[in-house]
């Protein structure tokens, strides 16, 4: 197993691709490694580009409450 960062998102859909097909590999295997693996590289990948910022504390208790209703 041989990973490299992700930088582009041709690599990125190619992790993501990588990663649906050795999702449930077993703890330990070789491919259970891989996928741990290729899970933080695409979490840092997307942390980096697709960011998502922490909502208004006041936009986010209204949105709550109207899903309360």
């Amino acid at each position: 197993m041989n990973k490299k960062l992700i930088e582009t998102d041709k690599d990125y859909y190619q992790a993501l691709e990588r990663l649906d097909a050795i999702f449930h590999a077993p703890i330990n295997s070789k491919e259970g490694d891989e996928a741990e693996i290729l899970s933080l590289l695409i979490e840092n990948f997307e942390n980096k580009h697709f960011p998502i910022e922490a909502p208004d504390p006041i936009e986010a208790n209204k949105i709550r409450m109207e899903e309360l209703t």
